[in-house]
């Protein structure tokens, strides 16, 4: 069976390692769109060319997977609704058609109708970015003409409202698997809304420095319960979803190395990773050096998830959780003995 979506860097080599490390478990690969037309929630590593994405399209589809471009923009700053916007949009879009593309991940709703309706061989998928967290938004886009909705990473670990969703809708779910936000992050809108400026169309903001990312990453060194609370999905734990009817589960890190990706291609399609969990997770580099979560020290944990409100100012679990198994490296070397958080708090 065919499970996977998969962060594609966007050349040919990255693919090939790709295709050979997931083989027959890879529903698709997703890579970026030309930021001159329609930006993207993440910045890229490079555009690949026409001609790149066709030669990358047969080449996906000579192994049975398909190749879905991302033109998740969370703001397209009202383009869209003008006729040079819409005439542009059509234009690049006739281009992927062309070449071969299955799928395109968009954010706007008006997307999402625009391409039902004139570019029927293009499969649509909603971005987690439209955060689709209810069966109503989910109707929503399904009739707007969407064939899979990525669902919103805050509700990963809510069970009622995905099995809610899954009963309310026929299209396919997919979920992120690896994205490493905190839960309810305050900044998610207004991130998503900026970096789609930084990577689609000219004029691009000139950024003094990445205030979202450097923000949210010092409130889990301040508060390590988060990085626990986050709606990572482990390798282990992907049957349970399987089990309500989530159809694809998205591996996220488009501009990670191609090491990195093909390393958590290998953990979740093994089904078991033992180590860092924090590796496996598209967030801050430098987190994964100040902290240590034990994989095999979760297991069962996805039961409490299953069953909780979601209050965790009230609950706590995971920041008990924290203390008992997470590790602060204080930006270890190889030989240094870890020590537990617990070790480092002053109580």
């Amino acid at each position: 069976m065919r499970w996977l979506s998969v962060a594609h860097p966007g050349h040919m080599e990255a693919l090939k390692e790709i295709v050979e490390a997931g083989g027959s478990n890879i529903y698709e690969v997703y890579t970026g769109g030309s930021p001159d037309c329609i930006g993207t929630a993440r910045s890229g590593l490079g555009t690949p060319t026409t001609e790149d994405i066709r030669e990358q399209v047969d080449y996906a589809h000579a192994n049975g997977i398909r190749m879905n471009i991302v033109l998740n923009s969370a703001c397209l700053g009202g383009r869209h609704l003008t006729r040079d916007g819409h005439n542009l949009y059509r234009w690049y879009l006739k281009i992927l058609n062309d070449v071969g593309v299955d799928a395109v991940t968009v954010a706007e709703p008006f997307l999402v109708e625009m391409i039902a309706k004139e570019f029927p061989d293009i499969a649509i998928t909603v971005s987690c970015i439209a955060f689709v967290a209810s069966p109503q938004k989910a109707i929503y886009y399904e009739e707007l003409g969407a064939d899979t909705i990525a669902l919103d990473i805050n509700i990963n670990k809510n069970f009622p409202v995905l099995e809610n969703i899954r009963d309310a809708v026929d299209c396919k779910l997919k979920l992120l698997v690896n994205e490493g936000c905190i839960f309810d992050c305050p900044f998610r809108y207004a991130h998503f809304n900026l970096l789609s400026h930084a990577n689609g169309p000219e004029p691009r903001p000139l950024l003094n420095y990445e205030y979202y990312q450097q923000r949210c990453a010092s409130m889990r060194v301040e508060h390590p319960e988060l990085l626990i609370s986050s709606g990572w999905i482990r390798p282990e734990d992907v049957k349970e979803y399987e089990a309500i009817g989530i159809d694809i589960f998205k591996i996220s890190g488009r501009i990670q190395s191609v090491n990195w990706i093909t390393n958590c291609v290998k953990a979740y399609t093994s089904r078991e990773y033992h180590g860092n969990l924090l590796e496996l997770l598209d967030s801050t580099r430098e987190l994964r050096r100040l902290f240590y979560l034990p994989n095999d020290a979760l297991e069962g944990a996805i039961e409490k998830w299953k069953t909780c409100d979601k209050n965790c100012y009230r609950c706590g679990y995971c920041k008990k959780l924290s203390s008992e198994i997470l590790v602060y490296s204080e930006r270890r070397t190889p030989d240094e003995t870890l020590k537990p958080l617990s070790d480092y708090m002053v109580v």
